[in-house]
């Protein structure tokens, strides 16, 4: 027997996205975002409006950079989410983190979270179907606390998920399956 939930607004899980620009005085600003995702292979797209601080930022720089929200920080990834860079200009500041200026792009990136996508402003899009950035992706980091011999090992990088029906973050942490080949058992 199935049981009728109320709609609500995404899909589980939603990543937890760490949106981080530049302000107009040089200074650091970031966003939790948790509707974002790959338009096509190199393209992010984040559904976000022209209100937010994070959009009038990627619209002046023309750049940004989308960092995975780790289990160890998720008080700050939160308070990302909480609070206005509209109403609080040192909301950076406020966390306690730290940034770096992006390898290729004219945007931060936040140091304690692993696992970095720097990208290029494409366009912002706005229909009656939804608004939002897009972006190419041109490049990605990863701190060396998640590799292993070289590669990325996402089991290491501790995201956490959003539940758009109960507000709760969860870790992704454990693999269970191999993209691509578990279905051809399957397959005759």
């Amino acid at each position: 027997m199935r049981t009728k939930l109320n709609i609500t607004e995404g899909i589980f899980p939603m990543p937890v996205l760490m949106i981080a620009t530049y302000n107009e005085d040089g200074s650091v600003n970031v966003m939790n975002a948790a509707w974002g995702t790959m338009q096509q292979r190199g393209n992010v797209a984040l559904n976000l409006t022209e209100t937010h601080k994070t959009v009038k930022n990627i619209k002046a720089r023309g750049a940004f950079t989308v960092s995975i929200a780790d289990a160890a920080h998720i008080t700050e990834a939160d308070y990302f989410g909480v609070e206005s860079g509209n109403k609080v200009a040192d909301k950076f500041t406020r966390s306690g983190l730290s940034a770096s200026k992006a390898e290729t792009v004219d945007a931060p990136v936040i140091n304690e979270f692993p696992l970095c996508l720097e990208c290029e402003f494409i366009e912002y899009q706005h229909n009656e179907y939804g608004c939002g950035v897009i972006g190419k992706v041109v490049n990605v980091t990863a701190d060396e606390s998640v590799l292993v011999d070289g590669k990325l090992d996402i089991s290491l990088v501790n995201a956490i998920a959003f539940d758009p029906y109960t507000h709760g973050y969860y870790k992704v942490t454990e693999r269970v399956g191999e993209a691509f080949k578990d279905g051809l058992k399957l397959k005759k």
